[in-house]
């Protein structure tokens, strides 16, 4: 069920339920982070593997130090020039926040949502909620109301429709070891906005065995249809010149497609913002087009462009 409710969703969250939750970045599956049963519902309804971290969401920056035993001065630096906002803080945990979020790391990794809607139920629950994205493990991260409800109708009590996400990827997750900005995954807030806080930054983004942080497996993002990544796309038309395909494109192509290709420019101006925002959406389009293959080109790999082609390299990996 999609609805606007809020009393609806304070009364679903309070009695351990789970909902589809809206953020910037994309939408969540919302639960108390105190609440063994929600979790549990969680990991079940997304089929998510209990080795892979949740992300707990707080209403503001104030929260911190319950969930956090330690601050660094650099994290606070980071919380204040970004929340809200799609960056999530990696940070030593307090003995309150269940092993189970963590997946019983010593660490937790939160952040503090742009989005009235949510900012607007945290303020009225008196628990953090952790919201993982919307999705059944691996596939693609959803972006507005209707997509949660066709991935998990009545499995889930409600979805709260906050609209469209205005960001669109999931947010950026920053740690520390010492001295040391580790980047576990890419997201909202590109690399280069992140160095202009902490000058230097180390990217470590990939784990498949026991992620740090969500976002970090091998295979991630991906649509049911098989997808292609590659920097030769006119080779990969002529390879699939037979197939019904999807291609998607940034900025416009001198490309001659078949009859049998549909085509998604995810910006005409090659604006790497609009092309984020559009870009879960452009994939889930795709996937309803009952295609046999989606073929995706490379964007430039600065800013937000790199962000897109380390959700396609997953999306595509076998």
């Amino acid at each position: 069920m999609i609805s606007k409710d809020l009393d609806l969703a304070v009364k679903i969250l309070e009695d351990d339920g789970v909902i589809g939750f809206p953020t910037e970045t994309v939408y969540g599956l919302a639960g108390n982070i105190f609440s063994e049963k929600a979790i549990n519902n969680i990991f079940n309804i997304k089929k998510r593997p209990l080795f892979n971290p949740l992300i707990v969401h707080l209403k503001s920056i104030e929260e911190l130090g319950n969930v956090a035993s330690e601050i660094p001065e650099i994290a606070l630096k980071l919380a204040t020039a970004f929340w809200p906002g799609p960056l999530t803080l990696l940070l030593p945990k307090k003995d309150c926040i269940p092993d189970l979020i963590t997946a019983g790391k010593p660490t937790v990794a939160v952040r503090i949502p742009n989005h009235p809607m949510a900012l607007s139920l945290l303020r009225r629950l008196e628990f953090p909620l952790a919201a993982p994205s919307a999705n059944p493990f691996k596939r693609i991260s959803p972006t507005k109301a209707q997509h949660v409800e066709n991935y998990f109708g009545s499995d889930i009590e409600m979805v709260l429709d906050g609209g469209i996400c205005k960001t669109g990827v999931e947010s950026t997750i920053v740690g520390f070891d010492n001295s040391e900005v580790i980047i576990y995954r890419l997201g909202g807030i590109s690399v280069e906005e992140i160095k202009k806080i902490t000058k230097k930054v180390t990217i470590f983004n990939k784990n498949n065995d026991s992620p740090e942080a969500p976002g970090m497996l091998l295979k991630h993002y991906a649509p049911k249809t098989p997808l292609i990544f590659t920097k030769n796309i006119a080779e990969e038309i002529s390879k699939n010149k037979n197939k019904k395909a999807g291609i998607l494109l940034f900025g416009q192509s001198n490309l001659k497609l078949p009859d049998n290709f549909q085509q998604i420019i995810l910006s005409e101006s090659e604006n790497l913002e609009e092309a984020t925002f559009r870009f879960y959406e452009s994939l889930h389009l795709m996937d309803e087009m009952n295609l046999e293959v989606i073929i995706s080109q490379p964007f430039p790999d600065t800013g937000l462009g790199r962000v897109l082609n380390d959700k396609l390299s997953r999306a595509s990996f076998e």
